[in-house]
């Protein structure tokens, strides 16, 4: 059992959002107790037609339930988004007071049916794959430990599995999101072209994305391209990362980058499960840096710090691989390197940037187990490096 630092609300109705396999009706199931808590799995063909068919029954299943249960649990609501609305009536009824849980792992249908959300009457948390520090490994910076990290990624689905099965599991994870949230759900009308695109995606992971190139790789133009990244974004795969700028319209004229959620799946989706990510190579260097810009992204929204995130990029290719601006103003620029011995010439893109943010705080995060300060750069463990970039309780 792993220990997550999701905080779940504890008098309120929420939404718990997250890609398939991420843990949701683990976390709840264990911080739930049976006697005062009513399950509606949508993933029941049975049930989730029923709710389709015909909403309002849910009032009948609720008014039939026994006195001691307060809350109420919908797994995969996006399912059935039609209950959405019957929930917000119970909520705003006097009748019986409920807290309802509503999970998802695809806000896809929930904008398509112009779901509200329960009009500000549920917050929204969030669930990823498992964080460094709910892994809580001894011996985490390991390159073994690293390696096989980036090789299989966290989905608590695939690291339960024996270490010879997690390939297998992460091939019929990649297969479950073809056939269960696009296909079934209906999400593209040709599930061909986006069949070829998801490898395209996973091998472009952390790069800009040039939709112009995608296109022609595809065989669709790119605004169906543009298209098939919402989809990606909207059942929680996948997450944009905009370059940063201080002026909004100057921002929306370059392009943003595009990370999966997860190494392992990102790798099984790529094809390239049979490929073991070797320290000092690039492709380790890639994963590593997405991996590092991930846990930050997701312990952003974990943890509800509000940061902004974006990228640098000079129109000479000068690169910061992350900008974060904390809530008051402070801006952070991170370089990520992969590797154990950090170097001056490791420091020159936090450099170029010194006239632009005189004021920023610089680091970099590496494999590097050696603090230090280097100049207005500090050099942190990476592990070390997320925790004080995301703090927790902050």
């Amino acid at each position: 059992m792993f220990q997550r630092i999701a905080t779940l609300p504890k008098s309120s109705s929420f939404f718990l959002f997250g890609a398939r396999g991420v843990g949701k009706s683990t976390l709840l199931r264990t911080a739930y107790q049976a006697k005062d808590t009513h399950w509606i799995d949508l993933l029941d063909p049975e049930r989730q037609s029923r709710f389709v068919l015909r909403p309002s029954s849910l009032v009948e299943e609720l008014d039939a339930l026994p006195k001691p249960i307060k809350r109420v649990v919908i797994d995969e609501v996006q399912r059935a988004p039609q209950l959405l609305d019957v929930v917000h009536q119970v909520l705003e009824s006097k009748k019986r007071t409920f807290r309802f849980v509503l999970t998802g792992s695809s806000a896809r249908k929930l904008k398509a049916g112009a779901a509200n959300l329960l009009a500000g009457r549920a917050s929204v948390c969030h669930m990823f794959p498992l964080l460094s520090e709910e892994l809580a490994s001894k011996d985490a910076n390991s390159d073994r430990a690293i390696s096989t990290l980036l090789q299989y990624g966290s989905l608590p689905v695939v690291l339960q599995a024996p270490v010879d099965e997690r390939a297998a599991r992460l091939r019929a994870y990649a297969h479950t999101y073809l056939q269960e949230e696009v296909a079934a759900e209906q999400l593209v009308r040709k599930l061909d072209p986006f069949r070829r695109f998801l490898p395209i995606a996973a091998q472009s992971s952390g790069e800009i994305v040039n939709y112009a190139n995608i296109s022609r790789d595809v065989g669709v133009d790119a605004k169906t391209i543009q298209s098939y990244y919402t989809i990606l974004e909207d059942t929680l795969v996948g997450f944009f990362l905009e370059p940063w700028h201080e002026s909004v319209r100057k921002r929306q004229r370059q392009a943003p980058k595009f990370y999966f959620f997860d190494t392992g799946v990102c790798r099984a989706l790529a094809s390239l499960l049979t490929v073991v990510p070797e320290p000092s190579t690039s492709y380790f260097g890639s994963l590593f840096e997405s991996r590092v810009v991930q846990e930050i992204v997701h312990r952003n929204q974990t943890l509800q710090l509000d940061l902004q995130l974006g990228y640098l990029r000079t129109d000479k290719d000068v690169e910061v691989d992350l900008v974060i601006r904390r809530p008051g103003g402070i801006v952070q620029l991170v370089e990520i390197k992969s590797t154990r011995h950090v170097k001056d010439s490791d420091l020159r893109h936090l450099r170029a940037f010194d006239d632009v943010y005189p004021q920023a705080e610089r680091y970099v995060l590496s494999r590097d187990t050696t603090r230090r300060n280097v100049g207005n750069v500090r050099l942190v463990p990476w592990l070390e490096g997320i925790e004080q970039l995301t703090p927790r309780g902050k």
